[in-house]
């Protein structure tokens, strides 16, 4: 017999414990006719071995597969198969806070880079036998496990083909994390919005899944995806479902206000400086006027220094090491600010705007909004500068034209805007208190509409007091 394994993938303590303990031992007390060939192989994987998981193959690709993943496989003289045991048992991080998403009031432990922590996570919040994983593999080299979660009964099984039939067509060489997962299958590719919701906590995919999504959970990496995703689901936070509905209503409020100023401020300031000085009451243009004087640069050079100033200042901050990189993102922004205004290179108005404005984007929860309002804040400047108010509005225009458009696996982005019942008007900007939202979000097409009476579950629940009854 042969024993092939991977130093540093596979638990060693597994293997001597479970493998080569019984074989070394109880092999020994084999009749001779029974240690050799098939009858031994099948004497092996029966009754001998005592692992949790082990299956046979005669596929070579296979088994190299297992073992470059970790597992160990047996050979046998005289048999023309193997046996695949599994023993991965690598070094991972441990479950610890989410670092990209911190909540005030919520769970601790999120996502790490180990597929099967990952799912047992969010089985450990969803004790429902629907609750279903398909797993298949990616990436030609890497061969990346990417499971496909979804609750059977409450989720749209068209959603649930669509992600798959989408899976199943990326044919690339490798995929490292689920960022190339997430590129690859978005319908729009053109588009700076996000089309999944990515999060790293499994409280957030357990209350999505419940909800009706589908969620991609890739190996070697905590980001977690969740389809179909709207604008809306973008800008809601984990404890925007633990705190009381009036505190999460005014929170929401203030965070969208917070995202029109982050990408539509500076263009403000320019139009009403340049364009319209007219509509400003007189007190505050003469302020604007004697805080530009000496100013060499038009309002539009002044905003694009800042703005531009501000983004390499949060490029550093956030490549730094934690400690250093918070110092450089405020003192910097401070040092260089008090400099320019020192220097008459921008008036201390244009540092204000843009000090709000960066401000504002700290508001959104989601990074990868947050960055493509930063995009639309150079682009509503340039408008602003080349037609003032008129071009904001053009470019806030073609921007309704694009996100009304724009669709995640079949879900209207702006929903429920778009498609509005009334039924789901109570976790919109102002979120109802939880009794009263008796229905899933309709942009995920549940099967199941029903969020608070739900027959399904009340049966099983009931035939499973009728069992602990007996």
């Amino acid at each position: 017999m042969s024993l092939m394994f991977i130093d540093g993938m596979a638990d060693k303590d597994m293997i001597q414990n479970d493998i080569l303990k019984s074989l070394m031992l109880f092999t020994r007390q084999f009749p001779l006719e029974y240690s050799v060939g098939e009858k031994f192989f099948n004497m092996v994987k029966e009754g001998l071995l005592t692992v949790g998981e082990m299956k046979e193959s005669d596929n070579f690709g296979e088994v190299i597969l297992g073992i470059l993943s970790g597992d160990t496989v047996l050979f046998l003289d005289k048999v023309e198969k193997a046996l695949v045991i599994s023993t991965r048992g690598w070094e991972k991080r441990g479950v610890q806070e989410p670092s990209t998403e911190a909540v005030i009031r919520g769970p601790r432990d999120g996502f790490t880079e180990t597929y099967r922590t990952n799912v047992a996570l969010v089985r450990r919040r969803i004790k429902d036998p629907n609750l279903k994983v398909k797993t298949i593999k990616l990436g030609r080299h890497t061969r990346t496990d990417v499971g496909v979660m979804f609750i059977q009964g409450v989720a749209k099984p068209s959603i649930v083909d669509e992600v798959l039939k989408r899976l199943n067509t990326v044919d690339t060489s490798s995929v490292l994390e689920s960022g190339y997962i997430e590129q690859m299958i978005e319908g729009d590719w053109l588009s700076p919005f996000p089309q999944l919701r990515r999060t790293e906590r499994p409280d957030v995919v357990a209350a999505s899944l419940v909800e009706g999504n589908v969620a991609i959970i890739c190996d070697n990496t905590p980001f977690a995806l969740l389809a179909p995703a709207t604008l809306l689901s973008l800008f809601q936070s984990p404890e925007d479902y633990y705190e009381r509905w009036y505190i999460v209503s005014m929170v929401r409020i203030l965070r969208f206000t917070a995202a029109f100023f982050a990408f539509t401020f500076p263009a403000l300031y320019i139009a009403m400086t340049t364009f319209h000085p007219g509509m400003l009451p007189t007190d505050l243009s003469l302020s604007i006027a004697a805080a530009r004087e000496g100013v060499p640069f038009s309002a539009v050079l002044e905003a694009l220094f800042m703005v531009f100033a501000l983004e390499i200042l949060r490029e550093a901050g956030v490549r730094l090491p934690g400690p250093i990189g918070q110092t450089i993102g405020i003192v910097g922004g401070l040092v260089v600010g008090e400099a320019a205004v020192r220097a008459g290179i921008v008036s201390p108005i244009m540092v204000i705007v843009v000090a709000v404005n960066a401000i504002s984007s700290f508001a959104i929860p989601n990074y990868s909004v947050a960055i493509s309002f930063r995009l639309l804040t150079l682009i509503l400047v340039a408008l602003a500068s080349i037609a003032g108010l008129y071009g904001i509005m053009l470019g806030l225009l073609g921007l309704t034209i694009h996100l009304v458009t724009l669709k995640s696996f079949g879900a209207h982005y702006l929903s429920p805007f778009v498609s509005f019942r009334w039924s789901e008007s109570k976790d919109i900007i102002i979120r109802g208190p939880i009794p009263s939202m008796e229905i899933r979000p309709g942009y995920t097409r549940p099967e199941d509409l029903d969020r608070i009476n739900d027959r399904r579950h009340d049966t099983i629940d009931k035939a499973g007091d009728e069992n602990a009854d007996k």
